[in-house]
């Protein structure tokens, strides 16, 4: 009976230790989420095409494009989203139904929260500051983040989803710079203290983006070494909103 009883107070003990660490986690969600809606502008200006005249070729097309003349300028992005996550290998991804929500501001960062809707559930959040990843809504099976390695691979993915989600907040300034790669590439470089990323966007003769790529610090390889690897999206989809 002692036995037992012990066993029962330890997993008590381990059940509210993670509980604990759960809430923990959502604060951490909530207050980060918090910080960058807070820097969304409450009077944006409106976009004009004199902003961009001075831009290279390519890169003025991308945003003739994106943005409409006389469209408020909203560098914060909220993004509601369904797709699938992988649970296995390239080889054998095991994707399953998720949905997520995502807030970008760059360059300040990201918040990406996600859950899995089919089989074993899987839930958990990504940022510049944390990898963070759970079975069963509570236990642990990935927590990563909180140093160089992390910020400078975050830093990337975040970049580049702006020039997907954000392009308001790419436009020429401080700490955002572009040039010509060729005919249909343009460059974006975003530089916040001592992180810098380059990504290329490789546009039809419209403007419209097609490709969106870079060289990211990851450890997704086999030896798991953070190194720069390829990375990036392929548009297919154009909506107005």
């Amino acid at each position: 009976m002692t036995i037992l009883i012990v066993i029962c107070t330890m997993l008590q003990v381990c059940i509210a230790t993670l509980a604990l660490l759960l809430v923990y986690d959502r604060r951490a969600d909530r207050a980060d989420w918090q910080r960058l809606a807070a820097m969304q502008p409450a009077d944006p200006a409106r976009f004009d095409p004199e902003m961009v005249a001075d831009l290279p070729e390519p890169a003025r097309r991308y945003f003739m494009f994106v943005i409409q003349p006389g469209t408020p300028l909203l560098p914060v992005s909220e993004i509601d989203m369904t797709g699938k996550f992988s649970r296995g290998s390239k080889q054998a991804p095991a994707y399953r139904p998720m949905a997520a929500r995502q807030i970008l501001s760059v360059p300040e960062g990201f918040v990406w929260a996600m859950r899995t809707r089919k089989g074993m559930p899987v839930s958990g959040s990504d940022s510049a500051f944390w990898t963070r990843f759970r079975i069963f809504g509570l236990i642990p099976v990935g927590r990563l983040g909180g140093n160089a390695d992390h910020r400078r691979s975050a830093f990337g993915r975040y970049v580049a989803e702006a020039v997907i989600w954000s392009p308001a907040a790419l436009l020429p300034g401080p700490g955002v710079s572009w040039e010509t790669v060729d005919d249909s590439t343009a460059r974006v470089t975003v530089r916040r203290d001592a992180l810098s990323e380059a990504v290329d966007v490789t546009l039809d003769h419209e403007g419209r983006p097609g490709v969106v790529s870079f060289q990211r610090w990851s450890d997704a390889n086999p030896d798991r070494i953070h190194r720069l690897q390829p990375f990036g999206a392929t548009l297919s989809d154009f909506r107005e909103v």
